[in-house]
């Protein structure tokens, strides 16, 4: 399955130039990353087959009756006695059927995602972000003062991460600014405009506390990344 593009040339090159802009007053570096997904929620899919294949079980032992009439439809009425066997095979093939289904509906993007509990998206896509940080921006500055927005699209989700020396200084709650500027244009569908909204506040909060100076030097690239 290919992932879907949410954004053109154009807006790469609007947001790439919006971090270029930010830094330009600041010592710090913006790093940006636009995701489809933050995992893929295989195990999510799965709880969630196993629990509609576990309630099939217990409609099949309070109510036995519906399940043995249809069984005994499609054999024509011929069926008198059921054998323990016969009932084991039946509440086996139920519970598998109802849990291959399940797993088929959940390939529908749309409802995977819909029964996926907003803890469960918001902790994976924090640690996707993380991650992403780790690899592409922590101490890879020399101030430690790379910072990643991270926006994962399936999940309606963002990030905001920031290196040590940023931490250190700026409380975590001081990017909310920048997360409300984002997520005004997300909801009217403006990426492209989301991030740059984002990256003006960030960068206004970074220009303040880390202002460049006369010798510093772009450290990390200003390209969005879009995986």
């Amino acid at each position: 399955m290919s992932t879907p593009s949410y954004l053109n040339e154009d807006d790469h090159r609007r947001v790439s130039d919006a971090v270029a802009q930010a830094e330009h007053g600041t010592a710090g570096e913006i790093v940006t990353i636009l995701a489809d997904r933050s995992d893929g929620y295989s195990d999510v899919a799965l709880v969630w087959a196993a629990m509609v294949a576990l309630a099939a079980l217990c409609a099949l032992a309070i109510v036995p009756e519906f399940y043995l009439g249809i069984v005994e439809w499609f054999a024509g009425g011929w069926i008198v006695e059921w054998t323990a066997r016969e009932l084991l095979v039946l509440a086996a093939g139920v519970a598998t059927i109802k849990f291959g289904a399940m797993v088929l509906l959940q390939l529908w993007t749309p409802l995977k995602f819909l029964l996926i509990p907003s803890p469960i998206k918001a902790a994976r896509v924090r640690d996707r972000a993380v991650r992403a940080f780790r690899i592409g921006a922590e101490r890879r500055t020399t101030g430690r003062t790379g910072i990643l927005i991270y926006l994962s699209m399936r999940e309606h989700r963002a990030e905001i991460v920031a290196d040590a020396a940023i931490a250190a200084k700026v409380a975590p709650d001081a990017w909310g600014d920048a997360m409300a500027a984002m997520i005004g244009e997300l909801k009217d569908g403006r990426v492209a405009d989301g991030m740059i909204a984002a990256i003006g506040k960030v960068g206004a909060i970074l220009a303040e506390n880390f202002p460049r100076a006369d010798d510093d030097q772009n450290e990390l690239p200003d390209r969005l990344i879009e995986v």
